[in-house]
């Protein structure tokens, strides 16, 4: 297979052509996996194609082939890889882009991957082999014979890349997976693009220009690291390579930038006829092409703009993408716009981004429009700081909180500042900036530990679809997370049995609990979790010992089992019911089933309504009625899908699966079910609300759970009708005429109030000292709330013409305080600073504009004393 040199390959061409290489050399393609790491949590994001494999390399996973070959959809924009402010600016910065691979978990080594990348990069693809460049780890002997001796690759091609000064295997060609476990040397394959630009070749003073550019990263995993720097041959040493797709394609269509290529030119020219921009190269234009992409994936992948984690960083992208909108002239909302030519270019190599369209455009245009009205509470609090600046500088606090909280970028904070003859503090928002990215890059790593997983291997067989108890054997034991042969009483600790009835947490439900019994030795199961195919037991020994060997019987706390069963089921029936009731854009966006209730997030961009809340618990209930058997079959995964099986957020799925049927729901499933859907009994949703964009939660009870959650309903029911002296049918009635009773009488209170305020203003007034032709007046309103001060301030305001007051209140032990300054005076008294003033000297604090402040206290007995040293600061203030 070889690709005519004459034709310039589509990006599309090009993705497809790499795995069908490998497909050839018996790679089994495997299909990317989502943006959100489904096996750790403490990375942010997908952000190299082996993430998916990770659990295969540390041996967590068995695998039914030897040989992987993907095209892995990437996002480095948080964290450890965040270069978020260069994208667009230069010519290989993406937030999200494609990495294409091939992988052996303990099949070939060095010699084949090296083969493979020197055919396909010159017999398939007919580069230049006098283009391409080579670096090699400086101790890594072996790979630097292969390309030289058996290529016959030139030597002054090659370079040796050694350890950072001080820091053995800390180099650009030593790739490890954190502080411990899988590393190994690689070697890289660089592209010259040529003399008239400027560079040099890896390892010199000059690597940092764009003349010579890696394309391909080819990593032996052949050691394991221990926590003290030990270095040991793996068992199966394995190969991870990664290659980027946009800058294969840049290369190949005669281009240097990424942004050269077809892909990003139909995105670029879609958005200059948006904008009617002429010119192509504009950065802006680039900017959204590349944003474009990562924020759709994103949102198909899950994630929702929100103020924290994965969907903060969505935000900031969009809103980044919506600023550029604005320097190109793009006012009203249009990044959502841009979905549509999105799904034509990548569309057919990514069907969930077809299938999604819908929702990633509606999620797009109201986080545009929730931007926009950020942008002005921004602006707003911009000139409130401006107008109480104190100086000639914006602190750089209030930059970068302008700049992270509201999307202002900083030359336009700048700008706004010039306006006012102010200068910006970009020292202190430089500061600010380094620890947000400090903090963020503590979530942007694998966990830098890998030995902390238990030190398991081997399966355990799973008996708990057909039993909750079985006589099995302790395989091992661990205290402290090392092996150990026995538990004694009172010691915590880990179990593994050859087989177990107990369900593992995978998923929405919660792991079994129980008993592990032998003799009169008893461990209490507190939890049961899974590690790869082991099942492992939490729990204590609260009677006897347990050592390496023993016959135990495990018995699941059945009831507690049955009441998870339930609610597992029932979210089986509520997710069919909701794509049902609301549309088929419903798709679970993560589960947690207990004993209790069950919680099911899903993807719907506003509140359900009473009538649809009805609608889907009588779907579910007549489901239930009628009474189907629930049936579990193991099948491909090709044929779960044409099937119609629903696969759920967050779960991982091998080749063959689990299709679980009850009655109208079909879904891929490893937990245990009811028999029969009549077991569950009744359904009965008890909350409904939001909790991102675009993703709302229910909360259900089922069985049991639900018949006493409406016995508590009907008892309180009871209660309030007693309270108001009417019938339970009545109560509703009863109530809505008391709370209309209590809005009149509150509405008449608030009328007196004011009334008494201002009577007060002008009796107080009366009682104000005048200073250098300044009225000062302090006083205390005994019963005031803190709205009624401020107008009594307002009131006497006005009243006295020129003035400084302060009032104050007393409820309990706390004291409110309200102080006012009539604007022609607060040149020379500030509201704020009289009130502190008082409020020091009753244990409070408060602060305000220079016209009016408020505060309060904590000292009542402090009050008097306080109010009567205001005329003598006020005397010092003049």
């Amino acid at each position: 297979m070889s690709v005519d040199s004459n034709k310039k390959m589509s990006t599309a061409e090009i993705r497809s052509s790499f795995l069908d290489f490998f497909a050839g050399k018996g790679h089994t393609i495997v299909p990317s996996s989502s943006l959100i790491p489904g096996n750790d949590k403490t990375l942010l994001f997908t952000n190299a194609g082996m993430v998916q494999f990770k659990d295969i390399f540390l041996g967590d996973e068995k695998s039914n082939f030897s040989r992987a070959t993907t095209s892995q959809r990437c996002v480095r924009a948080g964290g450890k890889h965040n270069d978020l402010e260069n994208v667009g600016y230069t010519a290989r910065h993406h937030t999200f882009f494609e990495m294409m691979g091939n992988f052996s978990f303990g099949d070939y080594f060095k010699e084949d991957a090296i083969l493979f990348a020197w055919e396909y990069l010159t017999e398939v693809l007919k580069l230049p082999k006098e283009k391409l460049w080579v670096t090699v780890y400086a101790d890594d002997d072996e790979a630097a014979s292969i390309w030289i001796d058996k290529l016959g690759f030139p030597a002054d091609r090659l370079s040796r890349i050694g350890d950072k000064p001080g820091k053995k295997y800390e180099s650009d060609n030593f790739w490890a997976m954190g502080d411990t476990g899988p590393c190994g040397p690689c070697s890289e394959i660089f592209y010259d693009h040529g003399e008239h630009i400027w560079g040099g070749p890896p390892g010199t003073p000059e690597e940092d220009g764009d003349r010579y550019i890696e394309i391909w990263n080819l990593v032996f995993m052949q050691y394991n690291r221990a926590k003290d720097g030990a270095m040991s041959n793996l068992p199966k040493p394995s190969i991870d390579t990664g290659m980027g797709l946009e800058r294969l394609a840049a290369i190949l269509q005669g281009g240097h930038s990424n942004y050269d290529i077809d892909l990003f030119q139909n995105l670029i020219k879609f958005i200059a006829d948006l904008s009617n921009t002429k010119d192509l190269d504009n950065a802006s234009l680039k900017v959204i092409a590349d944003h474009i992409r990562s924020c759709a994936f994103l949102i198909v992948d899950g994630v929702i703009p929100s103020n924290e984690g994965r969907g903060y960083v969505l935000r900031r992208i969009i809103r980044r993408a919506a600023r550029h909108g604005h320097k190109l002239g793009l006012e009203k909302e249009f990044f959502y716009k841009i979905v549509a030519p999105l799904v034509k270019e990548m569309g057919e190599a990514y069907p969930e981004l077809v299938k999604a369209q819908v929702t990633v455009e509606e999620i797009l245009l109201k986080e545009e429009k929730r931007f926009a009205e950020t942008l002005d509470r921004g602006m707003k609090i911009l000139s409130t700081t401006i107008q109480e600046l104190e100086g000639d500088t914006l602190p750089g606090k209030v930059v970068f909180k302008l700049y992270d909280t509201y999307g202002f970028p900083l030359d336009l904070t700048a700008d706004i500042a010039r306006e006012h003859n102010l200068a910006i503090d970009e020292a202190g928002f430089d500061a600010e900036m380094k620890i947000q990215k400090d903090t963020a890059s503590s979530a942007g790593k694998f966990g830098s530990d890998y030995t902390n997983k238990l030190d398991v291997s081997g399966e355990t067989s799973f008996s708990g679809y057909e039993k909750t108890n079985d006589s099995s054997k302790v395989e091992s034991i661990f205290s402290d997370g090392k092996k150990v042969t026995s538990l004694k009483e009172g010691e915590t600790g880990q179990i593994i049995l050859g087989n177990t009835p107990f369900y593992a947490e995978s998923g929405g439900p919660v792991g079994d609990t129980g008993k592990l019994i032998s003799g009169s030795n008893v461990f209490d199961v507190k939890d049961t979790q899974k590690q790869g195919d082991v099942y492992i037991h939490y729990g204590i020994v609260s009677s006897g010992s347990f050592g390496t060997g023993d016959d135990v019987m495990a018995e699941v706390d059945n009831e507690r089992r049955q009441a998870i069963v339930l609610n597992h089921s029932g979210t089986h029936l509520m997710h069919k019911a909701l794509r049902q009731v609301l549309g088929e854009h419903v798709e679970q966006k993560g589960s947690l089933v207990t004993p209790e209730r069950l919680r099911f997030d899903f993807s719907h961009g506003e509140p359900m309504t009473k009538a649809e809340i009805a609608e889907v618990e009588r779907i579910v209930n007549h489901e239930i009625r009628l009474n189907a058997e629930a049936k579990a079959d193991v099948m491909s995964m090709d044929d779960a899908i044409e099937k119609g099986a629903m696969a759920l957020f967050g779960e991982k799925y091998g080749d063959e699966v689990r299709v679980v049927n009850i009655g109208y729901s079909t879904e891929l499933c490893g937990g245990v079910h009811v028999k029969r859907a009549g077991d569950i009994g009744l359904f009965k949703i008890i909350s409904e609300g939001g909790v991102a964009a675009g993703v709302r939660r229910i909360e259900a009870v089922t069985g049991e759970g639900a018949i006493n959650w409406i016995e508590e309903r009907s008892d309180q029911l009871e209660n309030i009708a007693s309270l108001v002296k009417t019938s339970a049918g009545n109560a509703s009635d009863k109530v809505t005429q008391i709370l209309e009773r209590s809005r009149a009488l509150e509405k008449e209170l608030e009328q007196l109030k004011t009334k008494l305020a201002t009577q007060a203003g002008s009796d107080l007034a009366s009682q104000a000292v005048e200073v250098a032709g300044i009225k000062v007046l302090a006083a205390n309103l005994d019963g005031a709330d803190p709205k009624s001060l401020r107008d009594t301030v307002d009131q006497l305001k006005n009243k006295l013409g020129k003035a400084a007051v302060i009032v104050a209140a007393v409820d309990g032990d706390k004291v409110s305080l309200v102080a006012g300054v009539t604007k022609g005076e607060t040149d020379k008294i500030k509201a704020g600073d009289l009130l502190k003033h008082v409020a020091s000297q009753i244990d409070g604090k408060g602060g305000g504009r220079p016209d009016m402040a408020q505060g309060g206290g904590n000292n009542p007995s402090a009050l008097p004393k306080a109010l009567e040293s205001v005329v003598s600061w006020v005397e010092g203030q003049i």
